[in-house]
């Protein structure tokens, strides 16, 4: 007898009601329910992991990607909400990883999808044998993959585009064929290896988290599949910050016909490790943004941006 007034009541009085009980209390403020297909890796280098997912029903405003690194220290990766993929750099050569997609709208964890991730092995003699050897490398490549490709895609002239003393940013040119991917080799201040993956349409990218005053070599390999079809290399020094300022700020404002004004600068959202920013421009234009920091070591940091960019996010 008591369990039939419960039975009637829960349907009769509010039909809302009963859902709660059996899916999330999320579903009940949303009209339409947002669910997150599975995360997995894509590619992996020494140094990164690149996840993809879906997002099968729904839609959500933003994703946040959580993981530990190596240190044991958590590290959040705020994502835009029309993304399927993402890129995690800095990870350490043959660690294991336990990645957290949360998808939300507004600030609210509405789903959330898990996955693990092993990064490649270490490869310490990589960097050094074609950079010593330039001149060997091609004529064993060229040989087998011109008979076996119609076209053999050409990689030329890596070039620095622009440096400050944390970042780097390089282009390039593919005047043959095309190439399915790029892969980005060098060694950071502490000599351990790093790998950046860049998408095959690609003709630049900018290195962030270098040294200050400090010589790198940039490897910068073509790829069909996973094969290496050619190769370039360059070396460049990062600036030093102290030479930098005098140069680039008084000067420049002289030499401009008209004014241009920077707005107010304000943080627009917070997680425990970046910072999104966002100003605006009054009056007039600016050709670039340059922003600059000190990290919680002291060291000062460089981060370049594009004219046309209103914010940014600080990772």
């Amino acid at each position: 007898a008591a369990e039939e007034p419960e039975e009637q009541s829960l349907p009769s009085e509010k039909p809302q009601q009963e859902k709660p009980q059996t899916e999330s209390p999320a579903s009940e403020a949303l009209p339409a329910r947002a669910v997150l297909g599975e995360l997995k890796a894509s590619s992996v280098t020494p140094s990164s992991v690149q996840l993809q997912w879906s997002v099968p029903e729904g839609s959500f405003d933003s994703f946040m990607l959580q993981y530990r690194d190596a240190q044991g220290q958590p590290q959040a990766l705020p994502i835009d909400g029309k993304s399927d993929s993402v890129t995690v750099p800095g990870l350490s050569p043959s660690q294991r990883y336990r990645f957290h997609l949360y998808g939300l709208r507004g600030r609210k964890k509405i789903d959330r999808v898990s996955t693990e991730a092993v990064t490649a092995a270490e490869e310490p003699e990589e960097l050094p044998r074609p950079t010593e050897e330039p001149q060997h490398e091609k004529p064993q490549t060229e040989a087998p993959t011109s008979e076996a490709t119609p076209e053999k895609p050409v990689l030329e002239d890596l070039r620095v585009s622009s440096i400050t003393p944390s970042s780097v940013q390089l282009h390039w040119t593919v005047p043959k064929g095309s190439f399915d991917s790029f892969m980005l080799q060098y060694r950071d201040a502490q000599g351990q290896p790093q790998a950046l993956p860049v998408d095959g349409g690609s003709r630049s990218v900018t290195v962030p988290g270098l040294s200050p005053s400090h010589r790198y070599r940039f490897h910068l390999y073509g790829l069909r599949g996973s094969k290496r079809i050619d190769r370039v290399s360059i070396d460049t020094v990062t600036e030093d910050p102290q030479e930098e300022k005098p140069k680039t700020e008084f000067p420049t404002t002289e030499a401009l016909p008209a004014r241009a004004v920077l707005g107010e600068l304000k943080v627009s959202s917070v997680t425990p490790n970046s910072v999104q920013l966002q100003w605006s421009v009054p009056e007039g234009t600016f050709d670039s943004f340059m922003l600059q920091y000190r990290d919680a070591q002291g060291q000062l940091q460089a981060l370049p941006i594009d004219g046309g960019s209103r914010s940014v996010t600080v990772p």
